[in-house]
This record gives structure tokens, C-alpha cells and sequence, in this order.
């Protein structure tokens, strides 16, 4: 390991970066070097704004991937190599605005019932249930199940976040129903083949697309679709915006806003989260 990787890791660590993003910005810093053949830290802001460009134009990059890039290089040089400034522009074109397919609660309740694996309906039942990304379904504990207060601890989630969310009654019983089954010790989740790791996140995606494909769901969207919607359900029944941030673990409320433009004439009321699972079918 050079002692530029060995420090910006060190950084990363310090600033509190989640794995996955620490591996990402790596990823950016070696592709940079590779390009040019030659240390980051010998390089120029012309040379910077040269490889952006190339990003764009010739590699065709997909401006959620060209930001990685930028975030990461600007981390390298700004909090590892300490340059004063970071002058270096990235023109992206226009992302697309495009609203999802959503799923229905009436979708939502065929899929769950194509899936016949108790482990694997557990999953896509408490990713829907309690809206959380597939790399925090994956990373749950046996520990993060409070049945006592009905709770379900989200234990780093993005931006090294923590978080509680409620553990509706029926979903608790689906989590009891596997866990009887198989128990598992650590992981809620444990891999078939290495037992001692829990799932990698392509597993819940193969299992999602098996699903949809078994119950004829031909809309688009992989196993996010889940957590959308777990959101548009909760703001059809009346869940508050500022409640549905803390559940989702938006830092941000305009992430979160967004679910409102997807759903024209829903105004969310002061109530708390329903139990979606057992309403999936009823209107």
C-alpha cells in the first residue's frame, strides 16, 4: 500500500465514511492514476479538468457516476494533499427527471406471496415494512429486533447514521416465523455459503427480480422500488413529511419531498406510521 492510500484512508476513517464509500472514492483515486501513470499528487488542476472532461465526453459516465469522481478526487486533494482550493469545474449534462413506477399496495402483497423461502420472504417483507435501503436490510442484526417495544434499530446507515424505526405487529410475526425456521445467530440475514458474513446485496436484487418476474409485475426498478414504496404507501395514509425524513434517514427533507410530487393531491396529516404489510391488499 503507497503511503497516499495508506493517509487517505486514514482521512476517510477520520470523517466517519461508511465502507462502501471509502472503497468508492479508492476506486477513483486508482482510476486517476492509472490514466495519467503517475501519482495524484503530481498532477495539476489542467490535468484534473482534462480527466473530468474525458469522463464526460468520452467515457459517456452517467452524472451520478461522474459525481462519485468529483467527490472523491476533491476529497483527496482538498482534506488528504490539502490544496487551499479545488478550482476544477465538472459540466454534467441535464440529468433526466423521470418519476418511477411505483408500486402498488395490491403489487406489492402478490410479490411478497410469490416468494416461498421464509428467509427470503422476511427480507423483501421488512425491506418494504420498515423502507430501508437493501445494504441495511442486508446488515441487520438479530440484537437490531426490539419485540418489546417494536422496534427496529438501523445501525449505520447512510451517512454513518443510526436510527430506530417501528416494527409494525404482522411484520414482527413474519420475523419471528423465519427466525423460528432458521434460526440465525448474528445476521437476520446470515450467507447460505459463508455463514459468519451476512448476504451480499446483489442476493435481495436477484430474489426482488425473481419475484416480480414469478407474480408478473412487468413494471421497471430493482429492489428500491420497495423502499419508494414504503414511502408513497406511508404518505397515502397520512404520515407527516418530517416524520417519513426520520424514517427514511433523509438528511435531507428535499429527498424526501420528492415523494409528494410523485403523489399529486396527497397532503400527509399529523398521524404516525401504519403497518403496511397488514393492510397490502386492502385499499
Amino acid at each position: 500500500m503507497t503511503p497516499l492510500r495508506q493517509t487517505m484512508i486514514q482521512a476517510m476513517c477520520q470523517h466517519g465514511f461508511s465502507p462502501r464509500t471509502q472503497h468508492s472514492y479508492l476506486y477513483v483515486v486508482t482510476a486517476l492514476a492509472r490514466y495519467y501513470r503517475r501519482s495524484p499528487d503530481q498532477l495539476k488542476v489542467e490535468d484534473l479538468q482534462i480527466y473530468f472532461n474525458y469522463l464526460v465526453q468520452e467515457r459517456s459516465l452517467s452524472p451520478a457516476s461522474c459525481r462519485v469522481y468529483l467527490h472523491g478526487i476533491r476529497f483527496l486533494y482538498l482534506k488528504v494533499l490539502h490544496w487551499a482550493h479545488f478550482d476544477v469545474t465538472l459540466v454534467l449534462p441535464k440529468r433526466p427527471q423521470r418519476i418511477p413506477e411505483l408500486l402498488t399496495r395490491q403489487e406489492v402483497a402478490r410479490l411478497l406471496a410469490a416468494v416461498l423461502n421464509p428467509k427470503h420472504q422476511a427480507l423483501l417483507s421488512v425491506t418494504y415494512g420498515c423502507g430501508l435501503r437493501v445494504s441495511e436490510a442486508v446488515a441487520l442484526k438479530v440484537k437490531d429486533i426490539d419485540g418489546e417495544r417494536h422496534l427496529l434499530r438501523i445501525e449505520q446507515g447512510k451517512g454513518a447514521k443510526d436510527r430506530m424505526v417501528p416494527l409494525a405487529p404482522e411484520l414482527l410475526q413474519t420475523l419471528r416465523r423465519y427466525w423460528r425456521i432458521r434460526h440465525p445467530n448474528l445476521w437476520l440475514f446470515p450467507s447460505d455459503l459463508l455463514p459468519d458474513r451476512h448476504l451480499h446485496i446483489t442476493t435481495p436484487q436477484k430474489i426482488y427480480h425473481t419475484a416480480k418476474t414469478t407474480s408478473g409485475i412487468e413494471k421497471c426498478g430493482g429492489i428500491h422500488a420497495l423502499r419508494h414504496a414504503y414511502a408513497t404507501h406511508q404518505l397515502e395514509r397520512g404520515l407527516p413529511i418530517h416524520e417519513l425524513q426520520r424514517l427514511l434517514g433523509h438528511s435531507d427533507l428535499r429527498s424526501t419531498q420528492r415523494y409528494l410530487h410523485w403523489l399529486p393531491g396527497v397532503t400527509p396529516q399529523n398521524g404516525g406510521p401504519v403497518d403496511l404489510i397488514a393492510s397490502l391488499g386492502g385499499e
